[in-house]
């Protein structure tokens, strides 16, 4: 199995989106979802996500999807 395509990153960040909201997802779920070896899919789950009409937020405040970086504070 090859690395999953933009639209399946998409379509696993919507669907979390949609069945959490009002509440947060970490783009990190995304990626366990996708594959037991994650990490390595964080940057382009992080680039995907900023395709999407989602907020990245930290600590209630905006923040840039494609900079930000684990738990702030």
């Amino acid at each position: 199995m090859g690395a999953p395509d933009d639209d399946r990153i998409a379509a696993i960040l919507m669907d979390l989106a949609r069945a959490r909201a009002p509440r947060s997802i970490c783009p990190s779920e995304a990626a366990r979802a996708l594959s037991p070896d994650w990490q390595p899919l964080m940057p382009r789950v992080r680039h995907v996500a900023a395709t999407l009409p989602l907020i990245a937020t930290q600590k209630w405040r905006t923040v840039d999807p494609l900079t930000a970086r684990g738990r702030s504070g």
